[in-house]
């Protein structure tokens, strides 16, 4: 991998990691259409990395009270409003974990091809655009209660079919359930964090097993890139999505997916 690709797909994988428009259908353009190589399990892994670490610094205030709050709901049985906060992005957590111990190699196998990706990003760019204009939008994330959060949860286990959108998804499921599009931006983000944190840790259990060789200078420009990138996309987001919603994004959902479909028809 030489050291533009690792900023290329690194860039990539920060932008798209947290917005609603699907970080599969972006990271098979550079191979789709440039030709690339696959970036491999190590580069996987440092990007995980760099855009955990951007999102836990982001919000580190947040990170801080919740796990300190759900720490001492634990072995203090204090509870609070940071607590339950806390429990609910654990359970929303727990469907997206079974759903991937189960489903993970049928996905694998049958899901990841770049038609599906270009179909599920206009499908559920759609699905974004009638429930941002259809939202009440009138509860925070601290409204999340035990269903509310299970079906967020669920939400982002279905994200795990390529071209879906992980953070889409759960935006999409939150602006359902009537949270405002601030407050359903701040739960995807927080409840970004187990998952990527599992999902790095898989990556890295699978790195360590199969000896794959390790080109350190192209993981460090990765996690240094996620990081940057995905940092200055999760500042911007949060300050754009009160104003603009979510039209934007399922407009670019629309072009990416037309794009998408039109390449493959060509080919």
């Amino acid at each position: 991998m030489s050291y533009f690709e690792a900023f290329v797909l690194a860039l990539i994988q920060g932008l798209t990691e947290f917005l609603p428009i699907s970080s599969s259908a972006h990271l098979i353009l550079p191979s789709a259409i440039l030709g690339w190589d696959d970036q491999g399990l190590a580069f996987d892994v440092a990007v995980h990395v760099g855009t955990l670490a951007a999102v836990i610094w982001y919000f580190r205030k947040e990170v801080i009270s919740l796990l300190s709050a759900w720490i001492e709901s634990i072995f203090k049985k204090q509870h609070s409003a940071e607590s339950k906060l806390a429990w609910m992005i654990v359970l929303a957590t727990i469907p997206a974990c079974i759903f991937g111990l189960f489903m993970k190699d049928i996905i694998e196998i049958y899901l990841r091809s770049a038609w599906v990706i270009a179909c599920t990003t206009i499908i559920f760019g759609l699905l974004l655009w009638w429930v941002d204009v259809r939202a009440s939008q009138k509860d925070d994330e601290y409204q999340a209660d035990w269903k509310r959060s299970l079906f967020i949860g669920l939400a982002q286990a279905a994200a795990m079919i390529p071209g879906t959108s992980r953070s889409g998804a759960t935006m999409t499921a939150a602006l359902y359930l009537g949270f405002t599009r601030e407050a359903a931006a701040r739960f995807s983000f927080l409840m970004s964090i187990p998952i990527i944190l599992l999902a790095g840790g898989y990556l890295s259990m699978k790195l360590v097993v199969s000896g794959a060789p390790i080109q350190v200078d192209a993981l460090m420009i990765g996690i240094a890139v996620s990081f940057v990138s995905a940092y200055a996309c999760i500042h911007a987001f949060l300050k754009l999505v009160t104003r603009l919603g979510m039209f934007p994004f399922v407009v670019y959902r629309l072009l990416l997916g037309a794009g998408l479909i039109a390449f493959l028809v060509t080919q």
